[in-house]
């Protein structure tokens, strides 16, 4: 798989630095790898840039070429993520966050930051103007919102998960 996700990289980039690039092969190789890939995000990114590949051939419009070009780019990034090498323990789980980091970030605060009452509340009312009920948002996300403010404005008070 290594040497097909190389060949993949070198193909894209050669697509991709030419002064006029040829879309029908681009277009053959994404379909390629729409077909071949067993990565979800790569396969993904091959989809969504194999309708503007086709668009560009034949095509003089500048805009549909810049597209595809960066279309290409996209695919080309999550080759490179693919064929980077990995440090550290492989296909180790993330570690699990304690229940006031999963409230720090539903509230899109700070992990390691020391907080007030008036931070915390500040960040609430921010993210609930979107997530209210009345403004188009959900209930549950409305509740589980406030939930995460009350972990965070009373951390002794609720018990880790």
């Amino acid at each position: 798989m290594m040497g097909r996700l190389e060949s993949w990289k070198l193909a894209l980039e050669r697509l991709r630095s030419a002064p006029s690039a040829d879309w029908a092969e681009a277009g053959r190789l994404v379909a390629e790898i729409v077909r071949m890939s067993p990565d979800a995000t790569l396969r993904q990114a091959a989809e969504q840039a194999l309708a503007v590949l086709r668009q560009a051939v034949d095509n003089d419009d500048h805009g549909v070429a810049l597209a595809a070009r960066r279309r290409v780019g996209v695919v080309l990034e999550v080759v490179h993520d693919l064929t980077a090498p990995r440090f550290g323990r492989r296909n180790a789980a993330p570690k699990k966050l304690s229940r006031e980091d999963r409230a720090r970030r539903m509230l899109g605060l700070p992990l390691a930051v020391q907080l007030t009452c008036e931070d915390i509340n500040k960040a609430y009312r921010r993210a609930a103007k979107g997530m209210h009920p009345d403004q188009g948002g959900s209930a549950e996300a409305f509740i589980d919102l406030a939930a995460a403010r009350d972990i965070l404005i009373h951390p002794g008070a609720h018990k880790d998960a």
